[in-house]
């Protein structure tokens, strides 16, 4: 009896382990089944991804907007490249000085710092006693020559050498009045522009006094100026003429130039040699007396290397690549960089001399790269 008992009693516990048991075997046989919500997760996994883009286009007028310098992968080693200062100078022949040729009182300012003017235009009028003096002399002098041709009649003789002397100081007088550049009133002498250009300095104001000799305008002309820059004297040796080099603006841009002459001496003072640069192209960037910066390409006796401007070496996807221009915009090209040294960067490989590849401001194309990787996904 005991034992029906206790057997009725163990059903209740028996029966919930049964049934926790087939729960189980359920879960279990359900996941052997495979499910129908997962094969497209499965395709959506499997699915292969998009390619990256191979190329960034850029519109012509975005190069210019976002200052993307494009430059010429050079055929110099990096060692082989000087950075030097240097300032933008005119010409020679294509500045000039002009300065007060008599004592005297500024009577009239004619022309303004910044404006154009044409060879032979008056700048300025000096009210001075010598031009009184120059014009006396002047009419005296003529008045002599006039007199001697009038007595010519009744003295064949005297006439031979009078008015020889005559005209002889007659010419001299209108020599000294037109170097002078005496005024038309006879109490004044013009000073004068000897070349055509515009007005680059002005150094006297409406009444001032000035003395002979005295700087009064500077008038830069409108031919190619030139760019003087400084080297160590150890560097002189590095340099020729005919090196191509690179001039560097204050914005950035940079200008082809090629080295005209390197001075033999070097200045006592700043211990430097002055280095003489011609661009190759006519522009009007340069700015007489502007501080720029030059990238002197100098010759190796080695085998020929490559290097282009450090910041032309972008890092994208963990490898160094170039983006080499094409004809809508710029590629990624992968390129292996040895030493990187003064500013710039040599190539070993992956780049051709002279390809076109962009400098200043390359990083910005790595970011519309990117940018444009990131919208594909």
């Amino acid at each position: 009896m005991m034992k029906d008992n206790l057997r009725s009693a163990n059903w209740p516990l028996i029966a919930g382990i049964a049934g926790v048991a087939a729960l189980v075997g359920f879960g279990v046989a359900r996941g052997l089944v495979p499910s129908h919500s997962a094969a497209p997760a499965a395709k959506t996994a499997a699915a292969p991804e998009k390619a990256a883009p191979t190329e960034v286009k850029v519109p012509l007028e975005y190069l210019a907007t976002a200052n993307i310098a494009v430059e010429p992968v050079a055929t110099a080693g990096v060692g082989a490249e000087i950075l030097a200062p240097a300032t933008v100078v005119a010409a020679p022949g294509s500045e000039a000085v002009i300065i007060a040729r008599a004592s005297g009182a500024v009577q009239r300012i004619n022309r303004r710092l910044g404006e154009v003017v044409r060879a032979g235009d008056v700048l300025a009028l000096v009210d001075s006693p010598e031009a009184a003096a120059m014009a006396a002399e002047r009419r005296v002098a003529a008045a002599r020559a006039d007199l001697a041709r009038k007595t010519y009649a009744r003295e064949a003789a005297l006439y031979e050498q009078g008015v020889e002397v005559a005209n002889a100081e007659a010419q001299r007088a209108a020599t000294v009045a037109q170097s002078a550049h005496l005024a038309s009133d006879g109490r004044s002498v013009a000073v004068t522009s000897p070349i055509a250009g515009r007005v680059t300095a002005q150094s006297v104001t409406l009444g001032a006094f000035v003395q002979p000799q005295a700087e009064l305008f500077r008038v830069a002309g409108s031919g190619t100026a030139q760019v003087e820059a400084s080297v160590t004297a150890a560097d002189t040796a590095r340099v020729a003429a005919g090196d191509t080099a690179v001039i560097l603006l204050g914005s950035g841009s940079p200008v082809p130039a090629v080295v005209h002459s390197v001075t033999p001496t070097v200045n006592s003072s700043a211990r430097t040699a002055t280095v003489v640069l011609t661009p190759t192209q006519a522009l009007d960037k340069l700015v007489i007396g502007e501080g720029v910066q030059v990238r002197l390409q100098t010759r190796t006796s080695g085998p020929a290397a490559l290097s282009v401007p450090e910041d032309a070496v972008q890092n994208l996807d963990g490898r160094d690549v170039l983006f080499v221009r094409t004809p809508q915009g710029f590629r990624p090209q992968p390129v292996l960089v040895g030493i990187r040294s003064g500013g710039s960067a040599q190539i070993l490989s992956g780049a051709r001399a002279g390809e076109q590849v962009a400098t200043r401001n390359a990083f910005l194309l790595k970011a519309e790269m990117n940018k444009g990787a990131g919208d594909d996904e």
